[in-house]
């Protein structure tokens, strides 16, 4: 015959406590795998359209033609995003607010 004890009550709690602390581990470190991976897959959003645009023209020296508020339909292919303040002086300079978005209305840039 055996002279070994059963564990006690207290005992055997202590054992089960392990095997869960075991087990939360496990669980924790597939949920920061799972969030890697959802990371990853993530796309990162477009970045925010510009307030303004400055569209210009053709050819050496690229003048500027038009100002447009951000997201105008009517912006070409050759615009780049501009601050308020840029736009604001592009207009004062003589460049032309276009018609359709009417930035100088937007920015209170009126002749």
């Amino acid at each position: 015959m055996s002279d070994q004890r059963p564990p006690s009550r207290l005992e055997k709690l202590h054992i089960v406590e392990g095997f869960l602390r075991h087990q939360l581990g496990q669980v924790e470190k597939w949920i920061a795998e799972e969030q890697q991976r959802q990371a990853i897959r993530r796309p990162t959003p477009p970045p925010p359209a510009p307030d303004w645009l400055l569209e210009v023209g053709i050819g050496v020296g690229k003048l500027p033609v038009a100002v447009h508020v951000g997201g105008c339909h009517m912006a070409g292919k050759r615009v780049r995003g501009i601050p308020r303040d840029q736009a604001v002086r592009a207009l004062t300079d003589g460049v032309a607010a276009c018609t359709h978005c009417r930035p100088d209305t937007e920015l209170g840039v009126l002749d």
